[in-house]
C-alpha cells in the first residue's frame, strides 16, 4: 500500500470499450485520406484512358493538329519556291549580278606619273654653229603647249651635247617631257638661272 492518498486518477472505470486520445486521432485523418485517394485515383484513370484510347479513335490535341498544318505549308511552301526557280540554278538561289564594265588600264592614271606644268617659261639657247636651230626648236615648244621664253645663242660653257637644265627638283617632271618632245636626254639640276627650265642646243640636235 502506498502511503499517498488516493485520488480521482486512480479511479479506473469499469468499461472496457475506453480509447486514447491517439486512437481518435489517427482514425481520423485516416477517415479524411479516403476521398483524397479516391479522387487521384479516378484522375489517373481518366489520364491513361485519354493517352492510350482517345488517339486510336480519331482525337488528338490542338498543339498535334498545328504543328501538322504548320508542316503541310512548309512542304507546300518548298514546293512552290522549287517550281518558281529557273532551270538548271539550285533553288532560291539569286541569280548572279551581270558584272559591271570595270575601267581599262588606259583610263586610269598611271601611279608616279609626274604632272606636268606647260604654264612655265622655256628658255632656249643654240650652243652650235648653225644658224636658226633656237628658233625651229622654239617652234616646236610653242606648238605642244608651252609657254616660250627667251631665246638666242648659248654664251656659256661649250655643251659636248644638247642639255635641258632645271631650276629645282619641282621642275624636274617638266624638263623629262621636254627631253621626251626635243630628244634631249641629258638634264641637269641647277639654280644658276633664272629660269625655271632652260634648253641648250648642242652639237648633234635635229
Amino acid at each position: 500500500m502506498t502511503k499517498y492518498a488516493r485520488d480521482e486518477f486512480d479511479r479506473v472505470p469499469e468499461t472496457s470499450t475506453r480509447q486514447g486520445v491517439h486512437r481518435a486521432v489517427a482514425g481520423s485523418r485516416r477517415r479524411r485520406l479516403g476521398p483524397i485517394l479516391a479522387v487521384g485515383a479516378t484522375a489517373l484513370a481518366i489520364g491513361l484512358v485519354a493517352f492510350l484510347i482517345l488517339p486510336k479513335l480519331g482525337f488528338s490535341s490542338p498543339g498535334n493538329s498545328s504543328d501538322a498544318s504548320a508542316g503541310q505549308n512548309g512542304s507546300s511552301a518548298t514546293a512552290s519556291a522549287a517550281a518558281a526557280a529557273p532551270t538548271g540554278s539550285p533553288s532560291g538561289a539569286a541569280p548572279s549580278p551581270a558584272p559591271s564594265a570595270s575601267a581599262t588600264p588606259s583610263d586610269l592614271p598611271k601611279a608616279g606619273a609626274a604632272v606636268v606644268d606647260k604654264t612655265q617659261p622655256v628658255a632656249i639657247y643654240n650652243g652650235t654653229a648653225t644658224a636658226g636651230l633656237a628658233g625651229r626648236a622654239g617652234g616646236t615648244v610653242t606648238t605642244a603647249g608651252w609657254v616660250l621664253g627667251p631665246m638666242g645663242n648659248w654664251g656659256g660653257v661649250r655643251q659636248q651635247t644638247s642639255v635641258i637644265f632645271y631650276s629645282s627638283a619641282a621642275q624636274k617632271g617638266n624638263a623629262e617631257a621636254l627631253g621626251s618632245l626635243l630628244g634631249i636626254q641629258t638634264m641637269m639640276e641647277s639654280a644658276e638661272f633664272k629660269m625655271p627650265l632652260v634648253v641648250v642646243l648642242g652639237p648633234g640636235f635635229q
